[in-house]
């Protein structure tokens, strides 16, 4: 069982495996341990990762980047509007998603997000399979903290379509701080002060900052922040508008004009940053950028500073953010741990720094910690792993509500009700309660729209309740629905229930005890409150409470145990309990595709792999021949030429030629079955004498084996005859050595040893 972890990036994807006891990160088709986010579209087929890359700068219009900051939005949202600078295909709307329209095998095709991130996925089972040679079907996906539900419900689909089971959607920070945290033995135990560590996550395009707290077995996030619009992107922009105006001045050409220009410069400086990050300064040279005109520029590390300075202006801003909702400052911070490659940059390390007054950490890998981390975590939901013991609570990053439609029966009853605020643990289950004589619907919506990125649609689900009625009595029936933010922070209501009070005996508790009971949640009927005031009361609130698996005994609940040495029965009273009755049907209506559109999904996805493994295989057909073609043309002149005669050659020759030219003018774009037929139209003729050439080099092998194997009988046969000669020695020298024995045996007395008397 394979247990692989996908750090699923802007510009480059990780994958790292658990393996050999720990993680390795494991390299594509190229030997690269990062592939190109990227996924081009081309007459024959796709272009996904290394071959993207390769292809990208002659096939701009077909190539998609920054796929995972489109999918789960709309093409009216302002950050995709601001994306399509980024990527070069044409961003089209597809039935309310952003998608792309590309030319695909010779046609106008539009793909969602969506789709073309499960493209992606697909090339990573692949490029994964191919290196465990096992099949891969379990992951963990990382993605930006900031991800709303529907955007979550979108990586989810796509794993679905690229036929991979997502075990958990992780936030980013939160997979480096496990990769951080489950190594290490040092971590303070329970009861002692946790470590707290800011990790500052700073990439091609997101800079997120969290906090958290570390003891022993467990991590817990206490806040985290971000910023959506910073990362080395920007700073690559900011580098190719000053060249841009550097090289109209100097070169008289526009390369803004002209998208191809605009990239090899956009690739230029992407190596220029990286230079600086090591050197004060650093060359720009690039050959034909346009027009013919070669380019050349340097840089200083101080200019490009002036370049970022909006940018290093708010260096630390999502740090303090993050600080102040957990309630700290920079001095209760023991560590700060820097991963992304955009970290490199030493203005912004020196920002940080400057701000925490304490050396920054670099223990981790800055590139490979999330994919790290999210192999971790799934080696922990597997079960062919054992892992050391840790739990990771994450937190909820927009506070979530749920809104329905008042009942005719409580006019005065409240609509809304926050179940979920930000900052609570992550996963969590609420237990709403209603009271309703029919059906309802509710809706789930985030409580604070601004907060989202963009102008995402808060809108989560819409969530209907069957099978309500009233109770024989003609009283409310109370429902009871159970409402989960799940490991991936997508929200349902998982399963809805009704329930019927009854009255029951039960012990009454002591009085210390029963001043002692701290429990902040409160069931939604107490003791004896009988009274119309409190039911009216009751029916027109809905309460939000944890499910009981979920919530911590207090002091009276951990234990009832009766004292054996009692003499006295214990003091009874009635009370109300709530016994579960029977299931409502629930029917929910949210972002993620429905079952006819994912199967539809897979499908088109199954049928464009198997196209691109018959173009793959087409072209490696093709490379056989042209290369059979060239090996026989040279072994003819040497290797061959004494088994086959004049008119053998002169067929073969002609039949090489004829297909050789073939190959390159008809037969450039010909199928796989006519490459096979041309394979074995040379085969006919050269097969006889290549039969010949190896049936001689058989008979030869066989003679050189015939003379060692006489060779090695030979010596064993003397080898033998030495052994019977020395045998025979030994037995004819054996008489005369044991009559000199028994003859100085008798003439020979020991000192001081007298011989007997007869």
């Amino acid at each position: 069982m394979s247990v692989v972890g996908v750090d699923l990036g802007t510009l480059n994807t990780v994958i790292a495996v658990a393996r050999n006891r720990g993680v390795d990160v494991i390299t594509n088709e190229v030997s690269n341990r990062a592939t190109p986010s990227l996924v081009g579209f081309g007459p024959k087929s796709r272009y996904i990762g290394e071959p993207a890359k390769n292809q990208e700068v002659s096939n701009l219009k077909n190539t998609v980047a920054s796929f995972t900051r489109l999918a789960g939005r709309a093409l009216n949202d302002p950050d995709v509007q601001l994306e399509q600078e980024f990527v070069s295909a044409q961003l089209v709307d597809i039935d309310g998603q952003v998608g792309a329209e590309v030319t695909y095998m010779g046609k106008k095709e539009k793909f969602t997000a969506t789709q073309i991130v499960s493209m992606y996925l697909t090339k990573i089972k692949t490029t994964a399979s191919a290196e465990l040679k096992l099949p891969v079907t379990d992951v963990v996906l990382s993605c930006p903290v900031w991800y709303t539900d529907a955007q979550r419900r979108a990586l989810l689909d796509a794993a679905d379509i690229a036929g991979l089971t997502c075990l958990r959607l992780t936030n980013d920070t939160t997979a480096t701080a496990l990769g951080y945290g489950i190594p290490k033995v040092d971590l303070p135990a329970p009861e002692e002060k946790p470590r707290r560590v800011v990790f500052v996550d700073i990439g091609h395009s997101n800079y997120t900052a969290s906090v958290v707290e570390f003891k022993k077995g467990e991590l817990a996030v206490k806040a985290t922040a971000w910023d959506r619009h910073f990362g080395g992107r920007y700073i690559d922009k900011a580098l190719v508008d000053h060249f841009a105006k550097e090289f109209k001045e100097k070169f008289n050409i526009d390369i803004t004009e002209n998208a191809k220009a605009k990239f090899r410069v956009l690739a230029g400086v992407e190596k220029l940053k990286k230079i600086l990050s090591a050197n004060s300064v650093a060359p720009l040279n690039i050959e034909s950028v346009m027009n013919d005109v070669d380019v050349r520029g340097m840089l200083k590390r101080e200019e490009l500073e002036e370049l970022i300075k909006p940018m290093l202006e708010r260096a630390t801003l999502p740090i303090e953010q993050a600080l102040a909702e957990a309630k700290l400052k920079p001095e209760d911070i023991d560590a700060i741990e820097m991963v992304g490659g955009c970290t490199r940059v030493p203005a912004l390390k020196a920002a940080i720094q400057n701000y925490f007054g304490k050396p920054l950490s670099f223990t981790l890998n800055q590139d490979e910690a999330v994919a790290r981390g999210c192999a971790f975590n799934c080696a922990i939901l597997s079960p062919v792993f054992r892992v050391r013991d840790f739990s990771v609570h994450d937190m909820v990053s927009y506070p979530i509500e749920f809104t329905w439609e008042k009942s005719e029966d409580i006019p005065d009853e409240d609509t809304s009700l926050i179940v979920f605020n930000k900052g609570n643990v992550l996963p969590s289950t609420k237990i709403l309660t209603f009271y309703r004589k029919h059906p309802f619907d509710l809706e789930a919506k985030y409580a604070k729209p601004e907060q989202l990125p963009g102008k995402l649609n808060p809108w989560i689900g819409r969530f209907s309740v069957k099978g309500v009625k009233e109770d024989p009595k003609g009283d409310f029936m109370i429902c009871k629905l159970k409402a989960r933010l799940n490991v991936h922070g997508v929200l349902n209501v998982e399963s809805g229930y009704y329930v019927e009070e009854v009255e029951v005996e039960e012990p009454i508790p002591d009085e210390k005890k029963e001043g002692d009971v701290r429990n902040p949640i409160s069931s939604p009927v107490h003791g004896h409150d009988n009274t119309e005031r409190a039911v009216k009361r009751r029916r027109m609130s809905v309460v939000a409470e944890v499910p009981p698996d979920e919530r911590e005994l207090t002091s009276d609940q951990a234990m009832d145990v009766d004292s054996k040495d009692s003499k006295e029965p214990p003091k009874m009273r009635k009370t109300k309990k709530q016994l579960r009755k029977g299931d409502l049907p629930l029917s929910s209506g949210t972002a993620s595709l429905d079952k006819a559109n994912r199967d539809s999904a897979a499908e088109r996805e199954n049928e464009m792999f198997m196209e691109d493994k018959l173009v793959a295989d087409t072209e490696n057909t093709k490379n056989e021949l042209e290369s059979f073609i060239y090996e026989l043309k040279d072994k003819m002149l040497d290797v061959y030429a004494p088994y086959a005669n004049d008119d053998e050659k002169s067929r073969l020759n002609t039949k090489l030629e004829t297909i050789e030219e073939w190959l390159y003018d008809d037969g450039d774009d010909a199928s796989k079955a006519q490459y096979v037929s041309k394979m074995e139209d040379i085969r006919s003729i050269a097969g006889p004498i290549i039969q010949r050439y190896k049936d001689k080099i058989e008979e030869e092998r066989q003679v050189v084996l015939k003379k060692q194997q006489d060779a090695a009988a030979a010596k064993q046969a003397d080898i033998e005859r030495k052994k019977r000669e020395e045998e025979s020695k030994k037995q004819a020298e054996a008489p005369e050595s044991k009559d000199a024995d028994m003859t100085d045996a008798e003439t020979t007395k020991p000192d001081g040893v007298e011989e007997p008397s007869s």
